[in-house]
């Protein structure tokens, strides 16, 4: 892995030099067109959502079958730690802590079910042109205090001309905030969180840079298998939502880790490739 470029942290956007778009020479010999491979694109979207349609079905009836003994459960569970307040005999205060424990399991259930329907669920995405330097920057703005606490430093690089790709951008800030977090739980002692954001030919890209523990390649090769987590008490499935999220854009997500230095995750979203103008600004949108 690179090393990230040096500078201050939280950053002002810096200029960055970016290659130029080339077009191969089609079969008649004349430049191809970057913008046919858009309409793909689109497709192999469509039949994602509705490959993931029944599942997302089913893990809604799994929720819903889950979801009332557990609320039995708790309910119940809360009325037994009442009868046992203040408890004075050894005997009564065991129960109460054993009660107090399974408490926790419960909301850990609870959780383990949240995340997989986060996962699982297919919803209409609501697409629109989105300035992605502002969506990471407003990210930062709320993750730096919790990260000062932990001894991360936050710094930014973006590409002051970055063409604004259409995204969910609600649905976009889960993937990059897990992505943060999970750069967060790989940087127990601090360290430094590098958000970049840069174009690629015909690609725009975000990578989101750790100065952690990294991963050796044996953990690469499965963080984004669903339920497959190195972190105690982990869900095993923030890093796998990441990708769904942006696979369902169109887009793709890769991992290059260094054992001891670091790992950089680079979210690749495709450039629109026709303006819109019926918009003040013309702002480039996917057709």
């Amino acid at each position: 892995m690179s090393s990230p470029p040096s500078g201050h942290a939280r950053s002002q956007p810096t200029s960055t030099t970016h290659p130029t778009m080339t077009r191969e020479p089609g079969p008649d010999g004349n430049a191809g067109n970057v913008a046919d491979a858009a309409p793909a694109e689109h497709d192999i979207t469509r039949r994602l959502r509705a490959q993931n349609a029944e599942l997302s079905q089913l893990a809604g009836g799994l929720a819903h079958e889950i979801r009332n003994p557990l609320s039995t459960l708790s309910l119940n569970l809360d009325l037994l730690e009442e009868d046992f307040q203040g408890a004075e005999s050894p005997r009564d205060r065991r129960i109460q802590q054993r009660v107090g424990r399974l408490k926790r399991e419960v909301q850990r259930l609870y959780d383990v079910l949240e995340n997989f329907l986060r996962f699982a669920r297919v919803q209409e995405l609501k697409f629109a042109p989105t300035d992605l330097n502002a969506l990471v920057e407003e990210l930062c703005d709320f993750y730096e205090p919790q990260a000062s606490t932990l001894g991360i430093v936050v710094r930014t690089y973006f590409s002051p001309d970055l063409p604004r790709p259409v995204i969910d951008a609600d649905l976009f800030k889960q993937a990059v905030l897990n992505l943060m977090l999970n750069a967060e739980h790989a940087m127990a002692e601090g360290g430094e969180l590098i958000m970049t954001t840069r174009r690629d030919g015909r690609w725009i890209v975000l990578d989101v840079i750790d100065t952690g523990a990294g991963m050796p390649e044996d953990v690469q090769t499965r963080i984004f298998d669903p339920f497959y987590s190195t972190r105690p008490g982990g869900s095993g499935l923030g890093l796998p939502t990441t990708r769904k999220i942006v696979e369902a854009h169109g887009g793709t997500i890769e991992v290059d880790s260094v054992p001891g230095k670091g790992s950089r995750f680079s979210l690749r979203l495709p450039v629109p490739t026709h303006l819109d103008p019926s918009t003040p600004d013309g702002p480039l949108v996917i057709s």
